[in-house]
């Protein structure tokens, strides 16, 4: 995890329109920035739909909500329609931006060794500077969890 007080890096990525997106575009405003393994899972999906029903909430606060996961531009587009989500996915094919992050580690599943999305999450301030790191979040929880931290 990159550490609280720092700056957060810059990117550029597409959302599930295609649409070029940069960490800098939202500066002025509290990011919750969340990085999630694959869209359409149980888990990904509770955690989801938990920023989705927080979200008036979240904006009253002065933050807005980004996902980042590894899948393509059509799946996020997909996943955002289907659970009516409104805040915006990112696609990082390339894991670029979720290696920056330092997210992109190990993970061991019934025996099986790869490398994969840890779910974490962090909260970025209006000037850039990473306030909140969490790591190895509980989807049903972090949703809640972030909003408290607001």
């Amino acid at each position: 995890m990159l550490e609280v007080g720092s700056l957060a890096p810059d990117f550029s990525l597409p959302d599930e329109n295609g649409e070029i997106h940069k960490l800098s575009d939202y500066r002025g405003q509290k990011v919750i920035l969340y990085f999630y393994p694959k869209d359409n899972t149980a888990g990904c999906t509770k955690q989801a739909c938990g920023f989705k029903d927080r979200y008036p909430l979240i904006q009253e606060k002065g933050a807005v909500v980004l996902g980042i996961s590894k899948d393509s531009v059509r799946a996020h587009k997909n996943f955002k329609t289907k659970y009516d989500l409104p805040f915006t996915l990112l696609s990082d094919p390339e894991h670029q931006v979720i290696e920056m992050y330092d997210v992109w580690k190990e993970k061991k599943n019934y025996g099986r060794v790869y490398m994969g999305i840890v779910r974490s999450t962090y909260l970025i301030d209006e000037k850039g500077i990473i306030v909140k790191a969490l790591e190895k979040v509980k989807p049903d929880q972090n949703p809640q969890d972030m909003v408290d931290v607001l």
